[in-house]
């Protein structure tokens, strides 16, 4: 009875063996031959074949097309080279159609005629080049269609994770802003407010009480010379004040004796003469000295003239000590010592240049205007200027504009006065001068927070879903909010503003090329 049980299940285990061979065998071979044959497959279709010009080749039942993108010192164009088995064929025989599928739909369909020994496509390549590739020829009455996709400038990010990085997204559409010329410039002295002090006579200099960088007042002693040359000027002026007081007596003198007939009238005509002379001597010394800087208070001190009479004089008191040399320089403004080549114990001469003072409570913007702006230029003109380094901004107007365009550079100089109370101008400043023109429909424009450099093109980066593409633009104006969109953007298309430079970032790190 034992042994009639056992055969069933002799049988049921032996079965099942077989079928565990079996399954085995089979995955066995599934495992060795089929997923190498797969992944050889893959690695094939992964690989992009190159011609001999360096394009993409595509092949199928012995014709063949390269597919290049040609943009050296032209704007890029397809160039299609064709082949049979690796042997050139005449352009002449293909017929061959591109359609460019880009994201938002928007389809580019390219013509091809000969020209030499390729075909040449009827349309720019408007970058970036990234989109998928419908490749469509006929060649002695076959039709051939090949497919394939070129990606470049592209970031993937949800919605969520942009949101997180802060990516604020806008559409692109008109605006009315007002346009701004953005010209350069540099901060310079007022120099309607900057005096050049020089001695006026030489001599020797025995005191400097002014250095470089130093505050100055009005009026104010900055140097002391000892002269010769004053102290002639001196005895020159004490002398002509001493013959006019002589001469007004002898005058009161010969003119009381004419009027009583005892001296004749030419000796009282002679006398009036020489009193004439003596008066303009004195002028002409006086003159002299406040040339020099010397002021009538001094003046006074040197000699007493008398006022239209003869007084009674008492011989006068010795001068004081260097009286007649010392020459007190002083500034003729408020302002900044700028410059100084002066130092005690040195020799100067009467036109040196020993002190530049300058008034910084106002400097000049100074402005480089171009032949081509100057049409948009003119005096009164409402501008800003900006100091990047230093985060400075002022509103002022043109004051100046030059007629002359120099030779070298062929611009005009302009400039702005510029307040300067707590003294952040600098002279020798880097600036930029933007000058505010009327305001004007923009059709086309995007947030200048939204741009970025990617190789060597401004881009803002477009949204399609989860996509970012970075779209290359051409600029126009801007009024440093809003900036006008030449090409390379349709209104409606939505892009990323701020924090834009996330996705520039990202697209450095995946290492986008630009590979035909």
């Amino acid at each position: 009875m034992r042994s009639k049980i056992a055969i069933p299940i002799i049988v049921v285990i032996l079965v099942g063996i077989v079928v565990v061979f079996l399954t085995l065998r089979t995955d066995n071979a599934s495992m060795g031959k089929d997923p190498q044959a797969k992944e050889g497959s893959e690695k094939k279709e992964a690989e992009v074949v190159k011609g001999p010009h360096g394009g993409r080749l595509l092949s199928k039942d012995g014709f063949q097309v390269e597919v290049t993108i040609y943009e050296k010192g032209v704007p890029p164009q397809f160039r299609i080279y064709s082949y049979e088995k690796g042997k050139p064929i005449d352009p002449n025989e293909v017929r061959l159609d591109i359609a460019l599928h880009r994201l938002g739909g928007r389809i580019d369909e390219i013509r091809f005629q000969k020209e030499g020994e390729y075909l040449h496509g009827d349309k720019v390549v408007e970058e970036p080049h990234s989109f998928d590739v419908r490749v469509a020829a006929e060649w002695k009455g076959q039709s051939y269609q090949w497919e394939y996709s070129q990606v470049e400038g592209r970031v993937e990010m949800a919605p969520e994770a942009a949101k997180a990085a802060g990516i604020e997204i806008q559409t692109a559409g008109p605006v009315r802003m007002k346009t701004i010329l953005e010209l350069p410039g540099e901060i310079g002295f007022n120099k309607n407010k900057v005096a050049h002090v020089v001695p006026r006579l030489s001599g020797v200099v025995t005191e400097v009480r002014k250095n470089l960088g130093d505050q100055v007042k009005r009026g104010e002693v900055i140097a002391v010379i000892d002269s010769r040359e004053l102290a002639e000027a001196k005895t020159e002026y004490i002398e002509s004040v001493h013959r006019l007081e002589f001469s007004q007596a002898a005058f009161v003198r010969e003119e009381a004796l004419w009027k009583k007939k005892i001296s004749p009238e030419q000796d009282y005509l002679a006398a009036r003469h020489r009193l004439e002379e003596a008066e303009i001597a004195r002028q002409a010394a006086e003159q002299k000295l406040l040339a020099l800087g010397l002021s009538r208070a001094e003046l006074s001190l040197l000699a007493t003239e008398p006022e239209g009479e003869v007084i009674q004089h008492q011989i006068r008191a010795p001068f004081s000590e260097r009286a007649l040399t010392r020459y007190e320089l002083r500034s003729p403004q408020d302002g900044i010592v700028i410059e100084k080549r002066v130092s005690v114990g040195e020799a100067i001469k009467e036109d040196a240049d020993i002190f530049v003072i300058a008034d910084l409570s106002t400097v000049w913007g100074e402005i480089t205007v171009y032949a081509k702006d100057l049409r948009v230029v003119g005096v009164g003109q409402k501008v800003t200027v900006r100091s990047k380094e230093l985060g400075l901004e002022a509103t002022g107007k043109v004051s100046y504009l030059g007629p002359l365009i120099g030779g070298q550079t062929r611009a005009a100089a302009a400039h702005v006065d510029i307040p300067n109370p707590k003294g952040l101008w600098r002279p020798g400043l880097f600036v930029t001068v933007e000058l505010f023109q009327e305001e004007v429909p923009v059709p086309v424009a995007v947030s200048a927070d939204a741009l970025q450099t990617f190789r060597d093109w401004d881009v803002v980066f477009v949204q399609y879903g989860n996509q970012f593409e970075a779209r290359p633009l051409e600029l126009g104006r801007s009024d440093g909010k809003w900036v006008e969109v030449v090409s390379g953007l349709a209104p409606g298309e939505k892009y990323a503003t701020r924090n834009s430079f996330v996705l520039k970032a990202d697209l450095g790190k995946s290492g986008a090329t630009h590979d035909h």
